[in-house]
């Protein structure tokens, strides 16, 4: 099919469409005329690629795994593998970020530390507890 079908059928601009065949994440074969033919299997890839990236895979992943799915013994096995690994992340950063909103929440209404009477007060007691001073 051309692109100008391909880009009805997915939703996807020519631009697009052009720009993932630049990078590789689909292939065309150039009629006599010039024109692009993308064979039926580009649907749904394209639909994966659209999908995968909603998931927050980067398009460089999308391409290296891509290949990894289509060649395993089992695919399906292979992409579950896939999404286990990317909900592991997911996790990771979700732990992060629950750590980050306690420490603000700890911290807020605590006063700001870069008040002038503050960093004299803090100046104060480090000389006062014998802190040894620069230089």
């Amino acid at each position: 099919m051309r692109i100008g079908e391909l880009s009805e059928r997915t939703g996807l601009s020519r631009d697009a469409i052009r720009f993932y065949e630049r990078i590789g994440l689909v292939e065309s074969h150039r009629s006599p005329n010039g024109y692009r033919d993308f064979g039926d299997e580009t649907l749904p890839w394209l639909d994966y690629v659209r999908t995968a990236q909603r998931l927050g895979f980067s398009l460089a992943e999308i391409g290296r795994h891509g290949a990894e799915v289509r060649l395993a013994p089992d695919p399906t096995a292979a992409l579950s593998a896939l999404f286990a690994e990317r909900i592991a992340a997911v996790d990771a950063k979700m732990a992060e970020l629950a750590a980050l909103r306690a420490e603000l929440a700890e911290r807020a209404g605590t006063g700001c530390p870069l008040e002038p009477d503050r960093i004299r007060a803090a100046q104060v007691g480090a000389r006062q507890v014998g802190s040894p001073r620069f230089g």
